[in-house]
């Protein structure tokens, strides 16, 4: 499938357009995949309480236990849902440590009931990645008004992206050099009762936990 390119952000249907966050011209990598309307109609459905959340730095070999430990912790661990989700994380999981190149992933798992990271900002990483399983996804900047939004914050009225129901977003971070952080926010949720899923995959680093161990 055809790769749309609008540097630095380039976004398509097809998976493989994630690595091309390794070129030095691109910040940010979507790929606007298929909806996987079983797993979010599933994770939309949930009490948020049954909603898994969990953090764990694993080798890539252990991630199928890890992930599994976390799902214990909550009613859809043996169910098709948490089947299901489990493997969605962990085909993420795997696709970026090979973007990323590296042994062991640092997974976060958040149920969200606030704004999170409400502020306009550019992660301080090399990399990450995204994905939202239930409730609104991030918002992203236009580069042309990244300055205006970190200046504005909160009285910021210019233009929005947010990503699909599905997508998955690759992210270079300001430790990648000069092209890395693109500026974007959570979604503003508090006070209105929505509760948000969302995967965040890390290389390690100073703020990650122990490495996980059977």
């Amino acid at each position: 499938m055809a790769i749309t390119i609008s540097s630095p952000l380039v976004r398509s249907p097809d998976m493989a357009v994630l690595s091309k966050i390794l070129n030095p011209d691109v910040s940010l990598a979507v790929w606007d995949r298929s909806r996987p309307h079983t797993l979010l109609d599933g994770m939309a459905g949930l009490c948020p309480a049954h909603l898994p959340q969990g953090r764990v730095l694993v080798w890539l070999p252990d991630a199928p236990s890890a992930l599994s430990g976390i799902l214990a912790e909550t009613p859809i661990a043996a169910t098709a849902l948490g089947r299901a989700l489990r493997d969605d994380i962990l085909m993420l999981v795997r696709r970026f440590a090979v973007i990323a190149d590296t042994d062991i992933v640092d997974i976060r798992l958040d149920r969200l009931r606030h704004d999170a990271c409400w502020k306009f900002h550019r992660d301080q990483v090399r990399l990450r990645l995204l994905a939202t399983y239930r409730g609104p996804a991030t918002q992203i900047v236009p580069q042309v008004q990244a300055e205006e939004a970190l200046r504005d914050q909160q009285l910021y009225h210019g233009p929005l992206e947010e990503f699909p129901d599905g997508a998955v977003a690759l992210f270079k971070g300001t430790q990648a050099g000069p092209v890395g952080g693109v500026v974007h926010r959570s979604p503003p949720i508090a006070g209105t009762g929505t509760v948000r899923s969302l995967l965040c995959l890390n290389l390690p680093s100073d703020t990650s936990p122990r490495l996980w161990e059977p």
